[in-house]
């Protein structure tokens, strides 16, 4: 890792500065969770540690954390690939820990599937220590580098599950092989697992296509009643034509119920989510509140040449004036004195022609995050679908995101990404500072996962035939 230049404890400290200034500067909600007070007291304190030269590495795990406290979910530093060198990206590529999936449970953290058979672990089995570290310090620690929004902790388990080898990999370098410790039916055991020879190019880990990957519909049952789509992320690609297809089967089938199944789903497109929501309703429909800004001068801080190639730079530098002159026009003051942009969403949208009339019921979680909790919120304040799971990892009320500002501390080099909107659902606010709460509560447990049930969806289809039965 080309990671292991020093900076000195003064320019440290300016990056502090500077991370929290842009923060004043260009966050429309940043007291929402925690009072200004409470910022400058922990932003004091957090420089009065930083008394001697640290990397990088050692900055992000030290100034991360005082962002974590804020509690807005997209706010998080990040570590540029450009910290990693050659050799160690093309390693990265040959997986290690990542061979495995995994589920986390208070302090313990478990393999539930091992798809490659690496040493023959068996699902179910709690991973203890890694190169004789204890996982529960680990996972201590990198719990307090995940944001959520507001009093949200369904989110943290699951995105840690995911990005726990990645904080682990900053942290400890890339291994070519680990020292792991198991527990397995109360028998400890201790293996040591390599990276992969090679990449993996497995047929069945690519998808086909972005929409086939993202989005899935079928029918559950042999009348075509219980239609079922899974959406994996709101990224927005293809999406019109997927929604226009599947809705077309569904009407074609007369189908009586639909499932929406949104689990770990991190969030994504608003336009996508607006446009699946007028298949869900016969009303016409505000999907969000209007968007606010901290500023009208924020829409024009969201590093328009982030990443060019000089040919891109070339082009952008001549369509800049109508960049420039598009983001004016899209930002305006409200009766209240406060800086909006517009929006689609936030607009009336009529409903599609082949809008679903039947029942709804929308599967979530923890995982289920950003958009993926607007669309939560909105369809269960207008008591359109019976929500079933956990509470999801986004806020009910809603959140900062849209679009951002993408900073450059200057010294460190971690990039700090700034939603620059406050995108709040179309509802009567909760105040709970909670996510959206299910209307049936149903968590599945570690048993549930490593033996692949699906106590979520089972409790719908029986509640789906004590309804055809009644």
């Amino acid at each position: 890792m080309r990671t292991n230049i020093l900076i000195p404890p003064e320019k440290l400290k300016q990056d502090v500065d500077y991370a929290y200034n842009k923060l004043k500067q260009m966050h429309p909600q940043l007291y929402e969770y925690i009072s200004k007070s409470d910022i400058d007291f922990k932003i004091d304190s957090l420089k009065k540690t930083i008394n001697k030269p640290l990397s990088s590495i050692e900055f992000y795990f030290k100034l991360q954390p005082v962002i974590t406290s804020i509690k807005q979910g997209h706010l998080s530093l990040q570590v540029p690939t450009e910290m990693l060198s050659k050799e160690d990206l093309l390693k990265i590529k040959r997986r290690l820990f990542t061979r495995f999936k995994y589920r986390i449970q208070g302090k313990h953290l478990y393999i539930v599937e091992n798809r490659d058979s690496v040493q023959n672990i068996k699902p179910g089995t709690e991973l203890v220590a890694i190169n004789n570290i204890p996982v529960s310090e680990y996972l201590e620690k990198y719990t307090k580098l995940i944001n959520s929004d507001g009093l949200n902790t369904t989110f943290q388990p699951y995105y840690l599950k995911d990005i726990f080898f990645h904080f682990f990999t900053l942290e400890n370098g890339v291994l070519d092989n680990a020292k792991i410790e198991t527990l397995y039916n109360n028998q400890k055991q201790t293996f040591i697992i390599e990276r992969e020879k090679e990449a993996d190019n497995c047929v069945d880990k690519k998808p086909a296509s972005k929409t086939s990957y993202n989005r899935n519909f079928k029918f559950l049952d042999e009348k075509n009643s219980i239609a079922y789509m899974k959406i994996k992320n709101f990224s927005h690609y293809s999406s019109d034509k997927f929604y226009e297809n599947t809705f077309t089967q569904i009407k074609a089938a007369k189908s009586s119920y639909l499932i929406i199944d949104i689990r770990n789903n991190y969030g994504g497109s608003l336009e996508e989510i607006n446009n699946l929501y007028s298949y869900l309703t016969d009303q016409p429909f505000v999907l969000i509140k209007p968007a606010q800004l901290s500023s009208g001068l924020t829409p024009l801080r969201t590093n328009y040449f982030k990443k060019s190639t000089a040919l891109e730079y070339a082009i952008k530098s001549m369509t800049y004036p109508t960049y420039i002159f598009l983001q004016a026009l899209n930002t305006y003051k409200g009766t209240d004195g406060k800086s909006y942009y517009k929006i689609k969403a936030d607009n009336i949208t009529k409903p599609k022609k082949d809008a679903f009339q039947g029942k709804i019921f929308v599967l979530m979680n923890g995982g289920s995050f950003s958009a993926s909790s607007i669309l939560s919120s909105k369809l269960k304040y207008d008591k359109r679908a019976t929500l079933v799971g956990e509470e999801t990892g986004g806020a009910n009320d809603g959140t900062v995101a849209g679009f951002y500002s993408y900073q450059i501390l200057p010294n460190s080099k971690l990039v700090f990404p700034i939603g620059l909107l406050l995108v709040n659902p179309n509802i009567a606010f909760s105040k709970t500072q909670k996510g959206v709460i299910p209307d049936i509560k149903i968590v599945e447990t570690l048993q549930d996962v490593i033996e692949k049930k699906d106590p979520q969806l089972e409790w719908v289809k029986n509640e789906i035939t004590k309804e055809k039965n009644y």
